[in-house]
């Protein structure tokens, strides 16, 4: 395996201290066949399961990556990186999240004994912040927003090995293996539709990975913020509008560095983008409380999202997946 450009193909090792080609193009993986994910290091991860859910008149799948060691879909990202990189003898890494990544990254770390430092926003939840050092990470806090701390990290990296969610393509292929999960569950069988809450995209990146090497493709439909919706706005040709802050704290990236490859994807997959407002991510999240499911906001999103596309009713043997992304005791 190693990067290659995606622009002008220059090929990377997988150790490489760049972040991006020195052309300025951002990494992509290249995996032989016969190329195999190590997987020394484990937190007991699982396959998680498919839950039917009724919301009304529409009958929709939670996938309940909540379930997940650290309680979020980024420990399979988080899984595969590490792995690789304590594979070749990586001992110091920095990386910058809005949180999940960073409890992930930092779960792992500590299992694979690197140190680990996590660059956030200042305005992180506590229980957040509160996780990612319970596993030893040391935290940064950068005022100004999630788009800050990618900054700051890039500039104070030092001889730290870049393990970001976003720029390191390991995380997405940690990613792949979820699509398989998912079409096994239903029977050998591709759902008609994925809604997931979309920031950064590394979701929707892993997944169609995934249906690509399975050969069939579901509908992806992103689910943003009313307030931050800059992959709506691309996809929909809108006007930019001001970003503000919402309770969706993951999706709340104002600048996506793959949004190129998002639009792609979204064209690949007959796919949509939707928004919804804060007011119907806090209904959602209570109507999941109220049927056994404990989601953090970020997730009811994606349910919100749902309930508006389908707002006219849905076909019946339409089978619509839903990734409950992170536990509600993340916020």
């Amino acid at each position: 395996m190693y990067f290659y450009c995606e622009k002008c193909k220059k090929p990377y090792p997988l150790n490489t201290h760049s972040y991006v080609c020195e052309c300025g193009g951002m990494f992509r993986l290249h995996k032989d066949p016969m190329d195999e994910v190590h997987q020394e290091i484990t937190l007991g991860e699982i396959e998680t399961p498919l839950l039917p859910l009724k919301v009304g008149k529409l009958d929709v799948l939670l996938k309940l990556e909540n379930l997940q060691p650290t309680g979020s879909f980024k420990d399979r990202g988080a899984h595969t990186l590490i792995n690789e990189i304590h594979h070749l003898g990586i001992k110091k890494i920095a990386l910058d999240s809005a949180g999940n990544a960073g409890a992930s990254m930092a779960a792992y770390a500590a299992a694979a004994g690197i140190e680990c430092t996590v660059y956030v926003p200042d305005d992180i939840s506590p229980e957040m912040s509160k996780q990612i050092e319970a596993y030893g990470a040391k935290i940064v806090k950068v005022p100004n927003g999630r788009m800050s701390t990618c900054s700051a990290v890039k500039q104070e990296l030092g001889d730290a090995y870049y393990a970001s969610h976003v720029y390191n393509p390991l995380f997405f292929e940690g990613m792949r293996p979820m699509a398989k999960e998912i079409y096994k569950q239903l029977g050998n069988k591709v759902p008609e539709y994925i809604f997931m809450p979309v920031g950064n995209g590394t979701m929707m990146i892993g997944l169609y990975l995934g249906f690509m090497e399975l050969g069939r493709l579901p509908h992806f439909v992103a689910v943003q913020s009313s307030k931050c919706a800059p992959l709506y706005e691309a996809f929909k040709v809108v006007d930019e509008q001001p970003k503000k802050t919402t309770i969706a704290h993951a999706i709340r990236i104002e600048r996506p560095k793959r949004i190129t490859t998002l639009l792609e994807i979204l064209k690949q997959t007959g796919g949509d983008v939707v928004t919804v407002e804060d007011a119907e991510i806090l209904k959602a999240k209570k109507y999941l409380g109220s049927k056994g499911v404990y989601a953090e906001l970020t997730s009811a999103a994606a349910l919100a999202g749902a309930e508006k596309f389908f707002a006219a009713g849905k076909p019946d043997n339409y089978k619509v997946v839903i990734p409950i992304t992170g536990s509600g005791l993340k916020r």
